[in-house]
């Protein structure tokens, strides 16, 4: 909590008022025992009712200005609370926007979003509850002990011997929930995995007809989540009545002693009130003080959370001005890679050695789990590289993703993630080249026609095209498509295949796919397996001389003339 401090050097104004406004509330509200006092004392018993009018207007207008600072001190702490946990977040979506690939795995999605969300918020809740009761409670407890001295020495020792028992009893049941009060967090934390994981993959969990199944698991945690904060809550439920019980039997202490001060004279009743009174305001400030330090707690195993994301290296630095010199004719190159997937024993690339010349297009094939998408991710900086280097010679690269994910918008707002200041005609003729044109014209909206969250009112074809589209937009120097284009038909395929080729020579192209009519016309055909490249050329040399190649044009051109010749 200590480390997030510091999203609050911009609001030490507010910091600083509002605790100052609460300890002033603090002090009339200490007053008003002492104006009850007299008003027993002087006017009910001296049946002055001009007095006892006084003094409730006294009363009354202390009890206006506690209120007073309090609406101000609670203005001051919302507006530091909130300013913090508004940076805080932004720094988070800031950091999180940095990770690659690797930390992304590693810390998992949901922790993430139960990090920038609920970790956040319970931070943020923490900060202003501690800046508004913090020195307040305290403050009241001391006040109240030092307040009953001045009204009766001998009957203040009560005070004195009451507030560690009640302290001890009170901090005590807090630390046995501290554990219970981690274990929700936790357990939350799977529980949102388990949404999470549903949501996202609703149509496989359909598919194969396992909705009783998840809603099985899903009962089961949150049974346990169930469980946890109903521990949670008996534990933090002993802390009324255990503080009221305690209270309690100092107060029939204090009347016990007191009514013997009354009939000896050394006690007045007011002052006997007013000492009563100050006992209640001792255990209303600690039982608040022990809800803001469960609080508060809370917030230290939350901010640990976001600490822990805040302090995570990424391991993909840029580093500009620090690349190799290579030739103005090369794009990428890549020399002796290897990489592994983290937890992983094996390899999923092996020395991979490779250059790709400007204008090029070139076709990478394999089987599944070859390494494709995982070479295309170490180019594209999602994954860094555990041995060799990469050079990519230029900064405009365009990416279609194997997945096609649109965002919730227009079609305009979604092709301008390729270009923010880009003109509806530059949006049209990257839609026409992907294809995409006609069928966003047949919406009768055009530019302005809305998508939902992810597409879904799309086909798959569709939104693989205006990702291909958004890609172009952006007027790449090096385009690589990750078996973006499988959901297409063939017809369509090779029209956009035909508009790539006439950019050609402006446009690099870095083409990935499981079917060997997709890339069987590139410049160079990369064939992968097992990690490694086991063949390249052009379809014509790896016919004959790459066996693999051999295999899947065999299975996939059955019946074809599979082998050009001049």
């Amino acid at each position: 909590m200590l480390k997030l401090l510091k999203y609050l050097r911009g609001y030490r104004r507010e910091s600083i008022t509002g605790p100052l406004f609460k300890l002033t509330e603090a002090v009339f509200e200490l007053i008003i025992p002492l104006v009850i006092a007299s008003m027993i004392d002087t006017g009910i018993a001296g049946k002055d009712i001009g007095y006892i009018l006084w003094m409730g207007l006294i009363m009354i207008l202390l009890g206006v200005l506690g209120l007073l600072c309090s609406l101000t001190a609670q203005y001051f702490a919302a507006k530091a609370a909130a300013g913090f946990g508004t940076k805080l977040r932004n720094d988070l979506m800031e950091q999180i926007n940095r990770f690659s690939y690797t930390e992304l795995d590693r810390m998992g999605t949901a922790a993430l979003i139960t990090g920038i969300t609920n970790d956040t918020h319970q931070v943020q809740t923490s900060v202003n509850l501690a800046l508004r009761l913090f020195l307040r409670a305290p403050f009241i407890v001391v006040g109240a002990v030092i307040m009953a001295f001045t009204v009766h020495p001998g009957l203040a020792v009560i005070f004195v011997l009451l507030v560690p028992v009640l302290c001890i009893a009170v901090f005590g049941i807090m630390f046995l929930g501290l554990p219970v009060f981690r274990k929700v967090q936790s357990k939350l934390s799977e529980v949102l995995l388990i949404v999470r994981e549903n949501l996202t993959g609703a149509r496989v969990v359909r598919s194969f007809a396992r909705e009783d199944d998840e809603n099985k698991n899903f009962r089961e945690r949150n049974n346990q989540l169930k469980e946890l904060q109903l521990r949670a809550g008996k534990v933090s439920g002993l802390l009324g009545p255990i503080s009221i019980i305690l209270v309690n039997a100092a107060v029939l202490l204090v009347l016990w002693s007191g009514s013997t001060e009354v009939e000896s004279g050394n006690l007045t009743q007011g002052q006997l009130v007013a000492l009563l009174n100050y006992m209640m305001q001792i255990l209303a400030a600690l039982v608040a003080f022990a809800f803001l330090i469960m609080s508060i707690t809370k917030g230290f195993g939350a901010a640990a959370r976001v600490v822990q994301i805040l302090e995570v290296e990424p391991t993909i630095i840029p580093e500009p001005g620090n690349h190799k010199e290579i030739h103005n004719s090369t794009v990428v190159e890549l020399k002796n890679i290897s990489f592994a997937y983290a937890g992983a024993k094996l390899n999923a690339l092996r020395g991979i050695s490779l250059r790709i010349s400007r204008g090029q297009t070139v076709g990478i094939i394999g089987g599944t789990g070859a390494g494709k998408s995982t070479l295309i991710q170490l180019i594209t900086g999602f994954y860094p590289v555990k041995e060799g280097k990469i050079w990519v010679n230029t900064k405009k690269i365009g990416v279609v993703p194997q997945q096609a994910v649109l965002f919730a918008g227009t079609v305009r707002e979604n092709m301008r993630w390729g270009k923010a200041d880009a003109q509806d005609e530059e949006i049209w003729n990257a839609m026409e080249a992907a294809q995409a044109k006609k069928f966003i014209e047949d919406k009768g909206e055009g530019l302005d026609f809305l998508l939902t969250g992810g597409g879904k009112n799309l086909s798959g074809g569709q939104r693989q095209r205006l990702t291909i589209a958004r890609a172009l937009v952006g007027e790449p120097e090096l385009l690589i498509m990750d078996d973006s284009v499988s959901a297409l038909d063939a017809f369509t395929e090779r029209k956009v295949r035909e508009s790539l080729k006439t950019k050609a020579k402006r446009l690099t192209v870095l083409l990935i796919s499981q079917r060997v009519k997709t890339i069987m016309n590139a410049d160079i055909l990369i064939v992968m397996e097992e990690g490694k490249i086991i063949g390249a050329g052009s379809h014509e040399e790896l016919i004959g001389t790459c066996p693999v190649y051999e295999e899947i044009c065999g299975s996939q051109l059955s019946g074809e003339r599979r082998e050009v010749t001049s």
